[in-house]
């Protein structure tokens, strides 16, 4: 489960000027996280792409986590001392079982937040989101749990054969008595009829990528926080094939007419200034298609923007 720790290299200083030097390397099997007075952030690997197989799109985004490590390492280091950024290495799919794995995720999870580290857990294909919610809900029994999905497809497809990496929110929706979610940046041409049926059943929010933009932007505020008034805490999940192509074309499913940077930003630092948001994760990264891993750099700048936003609340 430990990262490879020659992960994390660049250029060397005295100082920690860059992330590489500041990252602490550890192994769940073996090493506690670190109780102290720090606020403290882990990087948690979903190396899996079993659920994006069976639902016949591209694999190779199990890649996808270590190649974000990889263009982390090299970023500066403009973190305070009084933040730990840990990594705690990859959970894989072993011989195609993804149950297994979904498993060992939320109990994963479950233990970041228990040991009251925020998680950052990097796809992987979007299936990530059902044990996602699941190690959430392990740790907070009670509390009303929101999910934000920053994403061109509901993901709401109906499980029939077996659960895959369409179907993470229906059975998050069948398996609980409430069922808080809302979806920016969905597009008509990636979701069927009966996706929007089924979302409409489910009293899904939702914003189409054409209302999804930086000239609508109060709106799009607006919309976050009406929503996440209604919730304790705040799950956030960012497909990366929900931005444009011309960001992100190494993604498993790539959207030439998703949205833009600029306000996912601004959506991200909404949600992480409401101060109800308890985890986050990164999928769809897929490196096999990427373009001078641009599409990683991507991940890798998101991830260092949410440290950034929350290391001070």
């Amino acid at each position: 489960m430990q990262t490879n720790k020659d992960l994390w290299t660049g250029r060397v200083s005295n100082d920690q000027l860059y992330l590489h030097e500041k990252i602490v390397c550890l192994d769940l099997t073996t090493d506690p996280l670190p109780i102290n007075d720090k606020k403290s952030f882990a990087l948690l690997g979903y190396a899996c792409d079993e659920g994006v197989k069976r639902n016949q799109g591209r694999i190779g985004a199990k890649d996808g986590p270590d190649t974000i490590r990889k263009m982390l390492a090299s970023l500066s280091n403009h973190f305070s001392d009084d933040i730990d950024i840990l990594d705690i290495g990859n959970i894989t799919c072993h011989s195609g079982n993804l149950e297994e794995t979904h498993l060992e995720t939320s109990n994963c999870i479950a233990t970041i937040l228990n040991s009251e580290t925020f998680p950052i857990v990097i796809g992987g294909g979007h299936d990530l989101a059902y044990a996602h919610y699941n190690g959430i809900k392990k740790h907070v029994p009670e509390k009303k749990i929101g999910i934000i999905n920053l994403d061109a497809h509901f993901d709401l497809r109906a499980v029939k054969e077996y659960r895959n990496s369409g179907t993470p929110f229906y059975q998050i929706a069948k398996e609980n008595d409430t069922f808080q979610y809302l979806c920016l940046g969905i597009q008509k041409a990636s979701n069927n009829r009966e996706l929007f049926e089924t979302a409409d059943q489910l009293d899904v929010s939702y914003l189409f990528n054409t209302a999804f933009t930086m000239y609508n932007r109060d709106k799009v505020l607006k919309t976050v926080d009406s929503f996440i008034a209604t919730v304790d805490l705040v799950y956030l999940t960012i497909d990366i094939d929900g931005f444009s192509s011309v960001y992100a074309p190494g993604v498993s499913a790539p959207s030439p007419l998703g949205f833009s940077i600029d306000i996912a930003l601004e959506t991200i630092q909404r949600i992480c200034n409401s101060k109800k948001l308890i985890s986050v994760d990164l999928v769809e990264l897929n490196p096999t298609y990427d373009l001078d891993h641009c599409t990683a750099r991507l991940a890798s700048r998101l991830i260092y923007s949410i440290i950034q936003e929350l290391q001070s609340l």
